[in-house]
């Protein structure tokens, strides 16, 4: 969803002043994340989105882009949604 990916590009652009982040660029290649920005993040997303990430969601294919961040969102959004047997 388009409205969660400037609200995630809006949180990191905190941290990146002066760069505009594209969608499917890495944050980690970059140099942007260290270890305490992406405990921020991981917190920002769970309170942002309403989301609990999982010590299995903490892999970091799951934090590298906007794009894959967003998803993340959608999947965990989606396993909610689904009622429970």
């Amino acid at each position: 969803m388009e409205q969660r990916k400037i609200k995630i590009k809006g949180f990191l652009s905190r941290f990146f002043s002066n760069y505009e982040l594209a969608d499917t660029q890495d944050i980690f290649s970059l140099g942007f994340v260290n270890s305490l920005l992406a405990i921020q993040l991981v917190s920002f997303l769970e309170k942002e989105f309403e989301v609990t990430i999982e010590d299995q969601d903490l892999d970091m294919e799951n934090f590298r882009t906007v794009n894959s961040m967003d998803a993340l969102v959608e999947r965990k959004k989606a396993l909610a949604s689904v009622p429970s047997v």
